[in-house]
């Protein structure tokens, strides 16, 4: 968060001849961004995703001129802000600031923006976005998944970040439940902690070759409660009631990372929890060619602001050091009762 208001601040002064701009020209520059349609379409497509510019000018059907001039009054604004992610930089939403004379009026306009629906065109090519970023990470499972645990162990180790979430697992839950979701389960090294702690466990994956190595691990392991299951996450995840979801080493995967904790939200009985296992923010872009990686990690503010938007409280957060300069952090949230 800091990090974030510090890099705004820094710009705006630059445009400024080194002058910080005082809180009514801030203002003004806030209410200048805001007055177009075209702007505030912006904003709400960024509402909690990050396109790039070739992305946005697709979304919208633009000339990258016309779209850099909409984001470069944004930015001035303190409206939007970028992250690089390999050789791509993504916009996204900035997060208000504290102060109450831009941070009020700004949240303002992103809660009436929030409440808006999206033009049914623009809602199609988001989907056409995303669909092609989840095209590109089924490929790259397929043509990779018998060597694709010893690439992941050059970012984390699994027995660590492992028995970690399970501890945080078991202090939310601690007499476990009925009913289990991993998305994403891999080569199904998570599956026998989820089977001695639930009566039920399901793991979904999109990947055919990643779901049969796991099925492989829970023929070997005779997990007799867990049933493997193809689909997208969310769009495909089982209709029932869980006592908890776990993502493990995912969301950097998925095209939209923040719709996971929206559905986690629909699927979670009153009181379960979702477990969270992901890396920090890092700038290791080999990771995206090595391990088919989308997202280079997240801020840990990134993680809480989607889950609260969601309806879910959080419960504890672990952080754990990993080789080559990579950090894991576990998070558990708990659904509003």
């Amino acid at each position: 968060m800091v990090f974030r208001l510090d890099f705004a601040a820094m710009s705006l002064t630059a445009l400024e001849g080194h002058r910080r701009p005082e809180p009514r020209e801030r203002l003004a520059n806030l209410l200048k961004a805001a007055g177009d349609p075209r702007r505030l379409d912006i904003l709400r497509v960024l509402s909690d995703k990050s396109f790039d510019v070739r992305e946005l000018c697709e979304i919208f059907g633009m000339r990258q001129s016309g779209l850099s001039h909409h984001l470069k009054v944004l930015a001035n604004a303190g409206l939007v802000t970028t992250r690089r992610e390999g050789n791509s930089v993504f916009y996204r939403r900035q997060l208000p600031p504290r102060e109450a004379v831009i941070g009020t009026p700004q949240q303002a306009v992103f809660d009436a923006l929030d409440q808006q629906e999206l033009e049914t065109s623009l809602q199609e090519r988001m989907a056409a976005v995303e669909t092609r970023r989840a095209e590109r990470g089924r490929a790259f499972f397929a043509r990779h998944a018998a060597r694709l645990d010893e690439r992941r162990e050059l970012i984390a180790n699994h027995e660590q970040y492992g028995e970690l979430a399970c501890s945080l697992l078991d202090q939310a839950l601690p007499d476990g439940g009925d009913s289990a979701l991993e998305v994403g389960p891999g080569e199904g090294r998570f599956l026998p902690a989820l089977s001695r702690r639930f009566r039920r466990v399901t793991g979904l994956d999109n990947s055919p070759a990643m779901l049969e190595r796991a099925r492989q691990a829970a023929d070997a392991g005779q997990l007799d409660n867990v049933r493997l299951v193809t689909g997208d996450w969310p769009e495909e995840a089982p209709a029932e009631g869980f006592d908890a979801i776990v993502l493990n080493m995912v969301l950097h995967h998925l095209p939209a990372p923040a719709d996971s904790f929206g559905r986690a939200a629909s699927l979670l009985r009153p009181g379960g929890v979702l477990l969270i296992t992901e890396l920090c923010r890092h700038d290791q872009a080999w990771a995206q060619e090595s391990c088919g990686d989308l997202w280079l990690g997240f801020d840990s503010e990134d993680l809480h602001a989607w889950a609260q938007r969601a309806g879910l409280e959080p419960v504890a957060a672990q952080f754990l050091g990993q080789r080559n300069g990579f950090q894991v952090q576990v998070r558990s949230f708990r659904l509003r009762t």
